[in-house]
C-alpha cells in the first residue's frame, strides 16, 4: 500500500524523517519496499505569471513569452505549447533546475535565434501525468510569482511503499497504519471525524433478501441532490499519492474511505438503478449467481457468472459483483444527481471464490479477502456521508439496513497472558551493558499502545493478565502466543539477546537423504543432468484429478515420470539443443483401492555418442549402441554397489520389444530399461537409438539402506588364472541365466565372468548361437594352481550341459 506521509501526519504526529520511519516500520514487520520523495520531482520549479505572449519571429509553432518569476525583470521563455497565453499562472523551471521525470537539466539556450531562460512545464514534465496536451495552467488567480509550486501540485509529499503481512488486514488503511505508527512511536492517534446522522427509513429503499452467510451486514443509503464536479485539490493529491486516479467528487469519496478506513464502498446511480430494476421502489439484496446469468462490469467486460459469484441485486436484477466490482449500467457519471451508497461486510471466503471465478482482483476484493473490521463499518459509512454532504452538497434521505452481526460485546476477544510464559519464549533482553528480563510495566505499555485493555488476575512474581483485544485486531490476535509475538515485535527484535542452545549437536542428513544424494551423484557421474518436471499432467494421462486446478491442461497428478522426460527430450531436440541426457527423482501418484504416492527414478538419453570430434566418422553422427547404453546404466549400479539382473520384457509399448529388459534386484522388480520404440521415435522425430529407464526409488533405497554399513574387504594381490569357455546354446536361454549358473557353481574361486563373443549364423546349428565367456579364478591368500582350478572349471562345464543342454566347443 502507498502511504502518503502528509496524510499520515494528519492522523498521527510523525516527527521522524522518512528514512528513519521506514526503518522502524520494517523492523516491526511492515516492510517498506521503496521511498518516493515527490519533492524532488519539482525541486526549484516556481510559479510564473505570463505577462506577454507573442509569436516567435522564426517559427510558427513557438511563442515568445515574458514571464514574471518574482524578480526585478521578467524572464524571456520560448514555449511550444498551444495553450500558452498572457495573464495566466504557470509552473516554470528556471535555468539550473533538474526535472527527473524527463531527465533534463534546464539551461539558457537560443531557440531559433531567441534566447530562452527556462521552461514552462506541463504535468507530464513534472511526473504527474504520462502525457499532457499542453502546459499546466493554475486556476487560482491569487498566486504569487516565484513561490514554490510543489504545495500547489501535491508534490510536497513523501510516499512510502508499505507491504503488510497477510494476517494484518487492518494495515490496508491509513487509520490502521497510523495506529501502528502510534504504537511504535508513542504519538497519539487523531481519528477522522464521522458525525452521527439520523436518516429516516423509507419504503423507496429496502434492504432484504440478504444472504447472511455471504453478507453479514448491508447498509444502503440514498443520497440526493448531488452536484458532480471535480474533487478539491487536497482530495486529488491524497488519491494520487496512493496511486488512485481522481474521477469526480462522489467516486473519489468512496475511494478515499477505502484508503482511509480499509472499508470498500460503492455508489449506484439511483435513477439508473430504478430503470434497471423496473420501478421507483428499490429492494436491495445479496445472493449467489444463477446459471446463465451475466453482468457487464465497470471495466467494460460482460462476464458470464458462475454459482460461486456473489451478486448485489436490485429487485432481483444483478447490478454489481459483490465486494469486487460494480456494474457499468448503474455507474455514477456527470449526469448523476442521486445515488444509493453501499456499505457492507462480505464473507472473506465467499469473496475470494467469487473473485477467483472471474479472474478479477481489485482493491476492494483484496480487503474483503483479508477481512474488514465489522466494528468500523458504521463509522466509515457516516464519514462517507459527511464528505458527500461537504463536497457534493448531497443530502441523505433514506437508509435500509440488514444486520446479522453478533452483539457488540462479542466483537472483542479476551486472552489470558502470563509474564512467565513471555520470558520463557522471548528470553533475555539487552539493558545497557548488561542483560535482563522483560518487565511487567514494559509488557503493559506495549499492549496498551496496541489498543488492548489489561486486567491483572494474579499478582507478582507469577503475574498474569486478561487481555481484551480491540475489534480491529480480533482477526489477528487469537492466542497467547500472538500477544507474545506483538510484545517482541514492538519491543524490537534487535534488542533481544542472541542465545545459543546449552547443548548443541552437529547436524547431519538423515540416511534416506544421504542415499538419495548418493543416487544423484551416481547418475550425474555418468553424464546425466538432473531435471525437475511438473507433477501435474493432462487428465487423460492420469488416474487422479485435482479439485481446483489452476489450468485445465495441468489438472491431474502424474502416475509416472517417463512421459514428462520424453516431452522434455522432444522440446530440447526441436529447439536445436541436441539430445537431452537427463534423469529425474520425483513423486508419482496412483489410485487403486486408495490413493497412494511413491518416489520413482526415470531417465532418458541417446543421440550422437560422439557429438564432438565428428571428423573421425566423416562428419556423421553415430547413435549409441544397446550395450553402450546398458553399460552407462551398469556404471551407475556399480557405483552404488548393487548387482542388477536383466530379463527380457515386452510390457511397455513405448519401448522396442526386442531391446527392452526388466531389471530385478534381490528377487524384486526394480524397473525397466530399453530403447524407445521405432514408431514413437518417428512420431516425435527423435534421433536414432534413444534409451529410457524407469526405476522404483523405494526398492533401491531399501536395498542401499541394508548395505549402508560399509565393511572393508581387501582385494587379492595374487594373479588370476583365466579360462575360456565356448559353447553352442539355445537362443531362448538368456546370457543372464548362463551367468547366474556359472557363478553359482564356480564359487568361491570364480572371481569374474565376462562375455566376449556372441555369434549366430553360418556353421552354427539352427535355433542356437555361439557364446564365449572368459572366467577368472582368484583367491586372496595364494596363487592358484591348475590342479585347483581345473576341477571347478570342469564342474561348470558339466552344469551347463546338464541344465541347458549346451554343446561345448572348448
Amino acid at each position: 500500500m502507498l502511504i502518503s506521509l502528509n496524510w499520515l501526519r494528519e492522523l498521527v504526529e510523525v516527527t521522524l524523517p522518512p528514512e528513519q520511519l521506514a526503518t522502524v516500520l520494517t523492523i516491526a514487520g511492515f516492510e517498506v519496499e521503496n521511498i518516493e520523495d515527490r519533492r524532488s520531482q519539482a525541486d526549484g520549479v516556481v510559479v510564473g505569471r505570463v505577462l506577454e505572449c507573442e509569436r516567435h519571429p522564426n517559427a510558427d509553432k513557438l511563442s515568445v513569452c515574458q514571464v514574471d518569476l518574482g524578480g526585478e525583470n521578467p524572464s524571456t521563455i520560448v514555449c511550444g505549447a498551444s495553450n500558452v497565453k498572457g495573464g495566466i499562472f504557470v509552473a516554470v523551471a528556471p535555468p539550473k533546475t533538474y526535472l527527473p521525470a524527463i531527465d533534463l537539466k534546464i539551461k539558457s539556450a537560443k531557440l531559433r535565434g531567441v534566447k530562452s531562460e527556462g521552461m514552462i512545464c506541463s504535468l507530464a514534465e513534472l511526473g504527474l501525468e504520462k502525457n499532457s496536451e499542453g502546459i499546466h495552467i493554475f486556476d487560482n488567480a491569487e498566486l504569487t510569482p516565484g513561490q514554490d509550486v510543489r504545495p500547489l501540485l501535491g508534490l510536497d509529499d513523501v510516499i512510502l511503499d508499505l507491504t503488510s503481512t497477510a494476517n494484518r488486514a487492518d494495515a490496508l488503511s491509513m487509520v490502521g497504519v497510523a495506529r501502528e505508527v502510534s504504537a511504535l512511536t508513542g504519538a497519539p492517534v487523531r481519528m477522522p471525524e464521522a458525525p452521527q446522522t439520523n436518516i429516516p427509513v423509507k419504503k423507496e429503499l429496502k434492504v432484504q433478501g440478504v444472504n447472511e452467510g455471504a453478507c453479514p451486514t448491508y447498509i444502503g443509503t440514498m443520497v440526493e441532490g448531488l452536484q458532480i464536479a471535480p474533487s478539491p485539490d487536497w482530495l486529488k493529491f491524497r488519491l494520487q499519492g496512493a496511486g488512485v486516479r481522481p474521477i469526480n467528487n462522489v467516486v473519489d469519496v468512496t475511494n478515499y474511505i477505502l484508503l482511509e478506513w480499509g472499508q470498500p464502498l460503492h455508489a449506484f446511480d439511483r435513477e439508473k438503478l430504478q430503470k434497471l430494476a423496473g420501478g421507483k421502489s428499490l429492494s436491495i439484496g445479496v445472493r449467489f449467481a444463477q446459471p446463465e446469468e451475466s453482468l457487464q462490469t465497470l471495466d467494460g467486460q460482460t462476464r458470464k457468472l458462475t454459482e460461486q459469484n456473489v451478486l448485489i441485486v436490485a429487485n432481483d436484477k444483478p447490478v454489481a459483483l459483490a465486494g469486487v466490482m460494480g456494474g457499468e449500467e448503474t455507474e455514477v457519471d456527470g449526469e448523476t444527481q442521486n445515488i444509493v451508497l453501499e456499505a457492507a461486510l462480505f464473507d472473506p471466503v465467499a469473496i475470494r471464490r467469487s473473485s477467483r471465478a472471474q479472474g478479477l482482483r481489485t482493491e476492494a476484493s483484496a480487503r474483503y479477502e483479508r477481512g474488514v473490521n465489522q466494528a468500523e463499518l458504521d463509522w466509515a459509512c457516516r464519514r462517507a456521508i459527511a464528505l458527500l454532504s461537504e463536497l457534493a452538497n448531497g443530502t441523505p434521505t433514506a437508509q435500509g439496513i440488514a444486520d446479522a452481526r453478533p452483539p457488540q460485546k462479542d466483537w472483542t476477544r479476551s486472552i489470558p497472558l502470563r509474564l512467565t510464559r513471555i520470558r520463557q519464549i522471548l528470553g533475555q533482553v539487552q539493558r545497557g551493558e548488561g542483560v535482563g528480563e522483560l518487565e511487567a510495566a514494559e509488557v503493559e505499555k506495549i499492549l496498551v499502545a496496541l489498543g488492548c485493555q489489561l486486567n491483572s488476575t494474579k499478582p507478582s512474581p507469577n503475574l498474569e493478565w486478561t487481555v481484551e483485544v480491540p475489534p480491529y485486531r480480533a482477526r489477528d490476535l487469537e492466542r497467547e502466543i500472538d500477544l507474545i509475538e506483538e510484545v517482541a515485535r514492538l519491543y524490537g527484535y534487535d534488542r533481544f539477546c542472541d542465545t545459543l542452545p546449552s547443548k548443541s549437536e552437529p547436524g547431519s542428513l538423515p540416511l534416506n537423504r544421504q542415499l538419495i544424494n548418493r543416487i544423484r551423484a551416481a547418475f550425474r557421474g555418468v553424464g546425466l543432468t538432473e531435471v525437475v518436471l511438473y507433477s501435474l499432467v493432462k487428465p487423460e494421462m492420469a488416474q487422479i484429478e485435482i479439485a481446483n486446478p489452476l489450468l485445465s491442461e495441468y489438472s491431474a497428478l502424474r502416475p509416472e515420470l517417463l512421459p514428462g522426460l520424453i516431452d522434455a527430450f522432444a522440446y530440447n531436440w526441436t529447439q536445436g539443443n541436441g539430445a537431452l541426457n537427463a534423469f529425474e527423482i520425483g513423486r508419482i501418484f496412483h489410485k487403486k483401492d486408495k490413493f497412494t504416492e511413491m518416489d520413482a527414478i526415470a531417465g532418458i538419453f541417446g543421440g550422437d555418442r560422439a557429438s564432438q570430434g565428428r571428423w573421425v566418422t566423416g562428419g556423421k553422427g553415430e547413435p549409441l549402441a544397446w550395450y553402450e547404453a546398458k553399460g552407462l546404466l551398469e556404471a551407475v549400479f556399480e557405483s552404488l554397489g548393487i548387482t542388477v539382473e536383466y530379463r527380457p520384457d515386452k510390457g511397455d509399448a513405448r519401448l522396442h520389444p526386442g531391446r527392452t529388459a526388466a531389471l530385478w534386484l534381490e528377487g524384486k522388480r526394480l524397473g525397466t530399461f530399453g530403447q524407445l520404440h521405432p514408431q514413437l521415435r518417428r512420431d516425435r522425430d527423435f534421433p536414432n537409438a534413444v534409451y529410457a529407464f524407469n526405476l522404483s526409488a523405494d526398492l533401491l533405497l531399501d536395498v542401499l539402506a541394508q548395505q549402508a554399513k560399509i565393511i572393508f574387504s581387501p582385494y587379492s594381490t595374487y594373479p588370476a588364472l583365466e579360462r575360456d569357455l565356448a559353447f553352442f546354446a539355445p537362443v531362448e536361454v538368456t546370457v543372464g541365466e548362463f551367468t547366474r549358473a556359472i557363478q553359482k557353481v564356480g564359487q568361491p574361486l570364480l572371481a569374474t565372468i565376462e562375455l566376449f563373443d556372441r555369434y549366430q549364423g553360418q556353421n552354427v546349428p539352427e535355433g542356437q548361437r555361439s557364446l564365449a565367456f572368459s572366467l577368472s579364478y582368484r583367491t586372496r591368500d595364494r596363487t592358484l594352481t591348475d590342479e585347483e582350478v581345473e576341477p571347478v572349471h570342469q564342474k561348470i562345464r558339466s552344469a551347463l550341459i546338464e541344465q541347458f543342454q549346451v554343446t561345448l566347443r572348448s
